[in-house]
């Protein structure tokens, strides 16, 4: 999931930014896609190698849950956010 994320707004935004701020689109979209290699990478190292099996017991899958679903509207309020900037200028 945060993969999945981090795909959607840094290959959605990422080539849009990189020609706001000059670059042509095709170093845009492969500096964007370079960052998303990278934070696929922390995550993979986060949530793979370094993951305990013992821990994973300490949340219940309700909390979880939950969790998640109070960070959409976060992730809502993100994507507008990153919007803005691209509308207005």
């Amino acid at each position: 999931m945060v993969v999945g994320i981090a795909f959607m707004i840094l290959l959605s935004f990422g080539p849009l930014y990189g020609q706001a701020l000059g670059l042509p689109l095709e170093i845009a979209i492969v500096l964007s896609a370079a960052v998303f290699v990278a934070a696929a990478v922390v995550a993979f190292h986060r949530q793979v190698w370094t993951f305990r099996p013992e821990y994973t017991a300490t949340v219940p899958s309700a909390v979880r849950a939950e969790r998640l679903f109070q960070l959409i509207p976060i992730l809502a309020a993100l994507i507008v956010a990153l919007a803005v900037p691209l509308v207005v200028g």
